[in-house]
């Protein structure tokens, strides 16, 4: 009996090595709001904006979060920002491909006791990818939660992304330091996806464009190996019939 249980253990210890790590959320925050990231994310500090990708270089590209802050002006309210998020986009790719974005939905919500405008967008800032708008205001200042997601990777990621929605917070504690663009900007503007983060490029524009701008894939180059043998077989017949002639 006592074989039996050692062995039952050592299997138990055997398979719980090759089982997966469970990966868990982690609890973002600055200073204004405050949400739970998907697993293995994180944010950096970009100028006045917050961008937060996945940590797994294979998944980077995938999907982003850019979030900002503004001092609060004349043009921040909820029904100003439901009033532009209900309308398409128009601009020009980073290629000159002029693209025009098509609106989901725009509404308002109630996020943990807090009134949000929430909006979605398809191509509204890159090519190719869906927007989730979440704007309000706090106080003296306006804020402004984007993601984007490749329209092709959506539903893999929209269980993250609501969970997001679902912890998000916003506050704005007196005394405390603010990165937070002018009073005078508009909080859409201001907040916008980067294309280039340090020498690295976010979305390529091969990525951008669905694949219209990849470069021309290489010519095949025939195997090395197979020739430099070829090569001497050759040679050494040539060489025999020198010997035989």
């Amino acid at each position: 009996m006592k074989k039996q249980m050692s062995w039952l253990w050592g299997m138990a210890i055997g398979v719980s090595v090759f089982l997966p790590t469970p990966s868990y959320a982690v609890k973002f925050a600055n200073q204004f709001t405050e949400f739970e990231l998907p697993p293995q994310w994180q944010c950096n500090l970009e100028g006045a904006e917050w961008v937060c990708q996945s940590s797994n270089e294979a998944k980077k590209r995938d999907a982003i979060i850019v979030l900002a802050a503004k001092l609060k002006g004349d043009q921040d309210s909820l029904d100003q920002y439901l009033a532009y998020l209900k309308a398409d986009k128009s601009y020009t790719s980073v290629t000159g491909r002029p693209v025009k974005s098509v609106m989901k939905y725009a509404k308002n919500v109630n996020i943990n006791n807090h009134a949000w405008v929430d909006s979605l967008h398809l191509e509204s800032e890159i090519p190719g990818f869906y927007t989730r708008y979440l704007a309000t205001v706090k106080s003296d200042i306006g804020v402004l939660v984007t993601y984007s997601i490749n329209k092709s990777k959506y539903q893999q990621y929209l269980e993250d992304f609501d969970n997001m929605v679902k912890t998000l917070k916003v506050f704005r504690k007196p005394g405390m330091g603010l990165n937070a663009n002018p009073q005078n900007s508009n909080l859409f503007d201001a907040t916008k996806v980067p294309i280039t983060m340090s020498e690295t490029t976010v979305f390529p524009n091969s990525q951008i464009q669905g694949g219209a701008d990849q470069k021309p894939a290489r010519k095949k180059s025939l195997p090395l190996l197979p020739i430099l043998i070829g090569g001497a077989a050759v040679g050494y017949l040539i060489w025999r019939k020198k010997q035989t002639g």
